[in-house]
């Protein structure tokens, strides 16, 4: 076989790769939207129980699928990485399985923290008659809502430290854009940067530039998601090295 045929089929299994990846990323950023931007707008009003406890009262199926919608995304969770590394392995062996475990690690966090959630649900019915006050249950939402977001703060470390490895990868592969790889990189600063500022200054999220400071790895994220499924992989140079 010659050195032509080969790189079309290395190319060809690239890209097959490339869209699967892709299709994983894809599950990873709707219901990660729908689950952590969407529902929480909807229904959540951080300096008001009554208002919090009424609206999740009168959505309930909406939180609930909110709670489905954030499974969904940590199983898809541990499906990215893994495609991931069949399609950058060969670039560096070592960054790839770091990638790996550096996501992978937040899942099982990202589950046991969804227990605060489901405490919600059993504070909306309680299997016995209630000795708690409606102040008192409006309370324990928020405690739960508030306890919900300390977990995810904290799997927040790996859902940016994996930016990194996976940022080196993509950028050495050459078969994505290496400006892709540059802004996953930078992402993985800015979540750190955002996990610490929240936890030194509680009232960080009031200044308003979380969102910029995130901005590099949303871009990063969505971007590598667009490309893998619509444009696939770039043949393969630097993994022939």
């Amino acid at each position: 076989m010659n050195s032509r045929m080969t790189n079309q089929i290395l190319f060809r299994t690239n890209n097959s790769m490339a869209r699967q990846a892709g299709l994983f990323y894809l599950g990873v950023v709707l219901t990660g939207i729908f689950s952590l931007m969407y529902v929480p707008s909807q229904l959540i009003v951080w300096n008001d129980a009554a208002t919090t406890f009424k609206n999740i009262s009168a959505s309930e199926t909406l939180f609930r699928w909110g709670i489905v919608s954030s499974m969904a995304c940590y199983v898809f969770f541990i499906f990215l990485p893994l495609s991931l590394f069949r399609l950058l392995e060969s670039i560096s062996r070592w960054n790839a399985y770091l990638m790996v475990v550096l996501s992978i690690v937040s899942v099982p966090i990202s589950f046991i923290n969804l227990s605060h959630k489901f405490s919600i649900l059993t504070l909306l019915h309680p299997e016995l008659p209630s000795t708690l006050t409606q102040e008192q249950v409006q309370e324990q939402v928020m405690f739960h809502l508030n306890a919900y977001n300390d977990g995810i703060l904290i799997a927040s470390v790996f859902w940016g430290l994996w930016l990194f490895p996976f940022g080196y990868l993509v950028f050495k592969s050459g078969i994505l854009p290496k400006v892709l790889g540059v802004l996953l990189m930078v992402g993985c600063f800015g979540y750190l940067i955002n996990i610490l500022a929240n936890v030194v200054n509680p009232a960080y999220t009031e200044l308003g530039i979380a969102g910029w400071v995130r901005l590099p790895a949303s871009l990063g994220e969505i971007g590598t998601c667009l490309w893998l499924l619509m444009m696939g992989a770039k043949e393969y140079t630097a993994a022939q090295k």
